[in-house]
């Protein structure tokens, strides 16, 4: 008679190689209790549930959350991919969904079908954020020199005004209104103190430098200032 796990194509596939990989450590193993796909216990030792799927989904992260309210053990535990499957979105060795694992506190399970070999990718350790105080105060930074709203959240394939594209545009706007200037005077009327650093770095090509410190505005910064209008319209307001 054929052992329903013998099936590769379903989930129960799985269990086979996770038991025996649990039992060679130690582990009494039992599946399907109280819902839970695997469940091992070793001792006296907090119990270990494994949620099994053919891929890695929302509905295994779900299930996985959920087995945390009974214990800090909880494994997601998929098939390793095909090589040519290894790039895709969901793949579970992509570093992103090795993150999500450790920010939930779930453990990360890898199962070779064919050789019936079990890799554990993240350990089911509880996750303690932790502020990356760099990142907070760029984001504060931004958010706080930026002018209005010029941007539609979720946008894609436009532009972003951002704070340093909007002081380049101040820029741009001046040099159209006041022709070549020199750093010193274009920072005092567009009003931008990093004015010299945007002019010397030039990002999107707007400006040129015709003579020491001294510059204009190119025809793409030129075509920037209708492109941009509304975004500079709003730097007045």
């Amino acid at each position: 008679m054929k052992r329903q796990d013998d099936n590769a194509d379903t989930e129960a596939a799985l269990y086979l190689p996770v038991k025996q990989f649990l039992e060679r450590r130690g582990y009494e193993v039992k599946g399907e209790v109280r819902g839970c796909d695997l469940v091992a216990r070793r001792g006296e030792e907090p119990p270990v549930i494994v949620e099994l799927k053919l891929r890695f989904n929302l509905l295994l992260v779900l299930q996985g959350i959920d087995r945390l309210a009974m214990t800090e053990r909880v494994y997601l535990a998929v098939p390793r991919p095909e090589r040519r499957a290894r790039g895709g979105p969901l793949a579970p060795e992509r570093p992103e969904i090795r993150k999500l694992c450790r920010r939930l506190g779930l453990g990360l399970m890898l199962v070779g079908l064919a050789r019936k070999t079990v890799e554990i990718l993240e350990e089911p350790v509880p996750y303690r954020p932790r502020l990356a105080k760099s990142r907070a105060l760029r984001l504060v930074d931004e958010f706080s020199r930026r002018i209005g709203d010029a941007n539609t959240g979720g946008a894609v394939g436009v532009p972003l005004v951002t704070a340093y594209r909007q002081d380049a545009l101040r820029c741009a706007r001046a040099l159209a209104l006041g022709g070549p200037m020199r750093v010193g005077a274009l920072r005092a009327a567009a009003e931008v103190p990093r004015a010299a650093r945007i002019l010397q770095h030039n990002v999107y090509g707007w400006f040129n430098r015709i003579e020491r410190g001294i510059y204009a505005l190119t025809p793409e910064g030129d075509r920037a200032l209708s492109r941009f209008a509304d975004a500079i319209a709003a730097l007045s307001r």
